[in-house]
């Protein structure tokens, strides 16, 4: 209905009651909420989430988007949602903002960064405190603080507010001082006898020797593999949130009020305990399409026995497209009417206006079923990685975009995260990528720095771990003090694309004599990542729950000719373990993989037997734990999900 006068709108609008939304608990806005809203609407311009709405001394907050174009009424009134002088309203404060440091002073200026809080509708801005009194408030988590006066030392604070005016706690406090103070130019001595003087399983405590200054020291920078850390006062620190049974070097500079540093101290190298020999994270790859010709559903994840045995489930594939975090497959994603006998908790889903379905409600009643389940939404994958380009230019409008979907209001119950899975960044893969060797760790940064410390950041990543190969082409070391693990896709290493053969597995743990390409194996990337800096712990090892195969082939020993790729179900090369197991079983093994010859085909997979060694290489390397793509190819009782499990205890 559309009205060309203000007074008409406002005269339709004040006779609406406007009904609770399931995003807040508030009880209705009054009638006169609904002139405010009216008010704030003229003279028709876009109106965006978070904004509050003044009327009468009643704050109001506007919980939805919205445009509307001249002479037209606002699309939903039911947005508005009374925050103060009057009771009901948003209540939950932001969580606190986590890890406030200084990344660099001037002579007249802090510059300061944190991570993300999080809260039920949503951050609005971080209010910055300097010595305990309010400099400003920004919508972003960096900031720095100008006009100060040189050689000074400054104490802040942050802390997050939302719509509603809630506020979280203060951040933990830091203390930063501004370089000057004349023409000092001689930097501290460098501090002396670094040493380790204990460690746990998450904590190294370091200690070392004052340094002295001409004027004063006024801060000692803690360096882990290169990066700083912290900045301290005294002479010891206790560096905490390690990975167990991981090695983790260090160094030392002194500085002082005029900003000079000293030179690095001795380096020293200390290594966590615990961990078991190895992690023992099982993750599995849900994929979206799988619910169409494949037929498996979330429900088969309980069904099988899968969901007991799994800690963590990554959901494929989000899009990246334009730049940003896109949905890949709305239909099976999130719209999709599951009947009672298909869904996982036996009840069917409803048609209700804005009622969540498909895949995602799916997996939220299987984290019901199972709490202790983590969900990752992984976007990229081979078809979808050809976008990342594009996103690497700005990283932090990628992050973003990137963290408003995983954490939409619809479904961010269901997400405990983000994995990216790039094939490959600064390599070829279905395109060839020229971002840079940079480009891989700028992205990651700024998703750590968008989804917070509360949220796991994840990468799928290549296992060419040859002199010169992906593995060398990105920082993939600089990048892992912004990821929880890497998932190192360790399969795939030879396969029907080379339709001649020469025939070998696709999943080598080890060498052997006649190996197609030497280097193509699995210990070689992983011994390649950790002499990149990357810990133990933050790997996960790659098992395929299916085999490659080609025809034509003459010989049952590996290194035979063939004619083409063996035919598949739904593709040339490869079949389902839950196939393959009983259509061409297994007759030998090499580089601690299983090799079947039948008729004229050949071909490698992955069994309970070989699997099984393949998790004792894992404890024994000190791995986080392992991986696999993807639950549809394994049989209905989970044997191969079984092996892995028990493998790693």
């Amino acid at each position: 209905m559309k009205h060309t006068i203000l007074s008409k709108v406002l005269a339709g609008m004040a006779a609406l009651a406007l009904p609770l939304t399931a995003a807040v608990a508030a009880p209705p806005i009054a009638s006169a909420s609904t002139v405010a809203f009216a008010a704030a609407w003229a003279p028709w311009t876009a109106y965006t989430a978070g904004t509050v709405v003044t009327y009468n001394g009643v704050d109001y907050v506007c919980l939805q988007a919205h445009t509307s174009q001249p002479g037209w009424e606002p699309p939903n009134v039911a947005a508005l949602w009374k925050v103060s002088g009057g009771g009901g309203g948003d209540t939950t404060a932001p969580s606190v903002p986590g890890n406030l440091r200084s990344t660099g002073v001037t002579n007249n200026s802090v510059a300061l960064a944190w991570d993300a809080s999080t809260d039920n509708v949503g951050v609005t801005g971080y209010e910055i405190y300097r010595g305990g009194n309010l400099v400003t408030t920004v919508t972003g988590t960096t900031y720095s603080d100008t006009g100060l006066t040189a050689n000074t030392a400054y104490s802040y604070t942050v802390r997050a507010r939302d719509a509603a005016g809630n506020r979280s706690a203060n951040s933990n406090q830091i203390t930063a001082t501004t370089t000057g103070g004349g023409d000092d130019k001689t930097p501290p001595s460098v501090p002396g006898n670094l040493r380790s003087t204990g460690v746990s399983n998450s904590t190294v405590s370091l200690t070392w020797d004052a340094s002295t200054d001409n004027v004063a020291v006024t801060g000692y920078e803690i360096y882990r593999g290169g990066n700083l850390v912290t900045t301290v006062t005294g002479t010891s620190h206790t560096d905490t949130g390690l990975s167990a049974n991981t090695s983790y070097t260090y160094t030392v500079r002194a500085r002082d009020a005029a900003g000079n540093r000293s030179a690095d101290s001795n380096q020293i190298t200390a290594t966590t305990t615990g961990g078991g020999g190895g992690g023992n994270k099982v993750l599995g790859y849900f994929v979206q399409w799988g619910i169409y010709q494949r037929g498996y559903h979330v429900k088969n994840i309980d069904t099988s026995g899968s969901a007991a045995k799994m800690t963590h489930i990554n959901y494929a594939f989000g899009n990246v497209q334009n730049g940003q975090c896109t949905i890949g497959d709305s239909y099976a994603d999130y719209d999709r009417f599951y009947q009672a006998g298909e869904s996982v908790d036996g009840v069917a889903d409803t048609w209700d206006n804005g009622a969540l379905r498909g895949n995602f409600n799916q997996l939220r009643k299987l984290k019901k079923k199972y709490p202790n389940l983590k969900v990752l939404f992984s976007f990229g994958g081979w078809t979808w990685s050809g976008g990342f380009g594009q996103a690497a230019q700005n990283p932090t409008a990628f992050a973003d975009s990137c963290y408003k979907l995983v954490e939409d209001p619809r479904w961010a119950d269901v997400f405990d995260g983000i994995d990216i899975d790039w094939e490959y960044p600064n390599a070829c893969g279905l395109t060839c990528d020229t971002s840079g060797a940079a480009a891989f760790k700028n992205v990651m940064s700024a998703l750590r720095s968008r989804f917070g410390s509360n949220n796991l950041v994840t990468a799928a990543i290549t296992a060419d771990g040859n002199d010169g190969g992906k593995i060398d082409a990105a920082d993939y070391g600089g990048a892992a003090q912004y990821v929880d693990w890497y998932n190192v896709m360790t399969y795939d290493f030879f396969g029907g694309w080379d339709a001649k053969g020469p025939t070998a597995p696709h999943s080598p743990l080890t060498t052997w004599d006649k190996i197609p390409i030497p280097g193509f194996y699995t210990d070689n990337a992983i011994q390649k990542l950790k002499s990149k800096g990357v810990p133990g712990a933050k790997l996960l090892l790659g098992i395929g729950f299916y085999g490659r195969g080609w025809t034509g082939v003459t010989q049952a020993a590996p290194g035979g000719a063939a004619t083409g790729p063996a035919p598949g179900t739904y593709e040339q090369g490869i079949e389902d373990y839950k196939v393959i197991k009983t259509r061409c079983p297994s007759n030998g093994t090499v580089a601690g993989t299983a090799y079947a010859y039948c008729g004229n085909q050949w071909w490698s997979y992955d069994t309970p037997s070989t699997i099984g060694g393949k998790m004792g290489y894992t404890k024994s390397q000190g791995l986080g734990g392992a991986f696999f793509w993807e639950l549809s190819g394994d049989t209905t009782n989970a044997e191969l999900l079984t092996a892995m499990k028990n493998g790693l205890g």
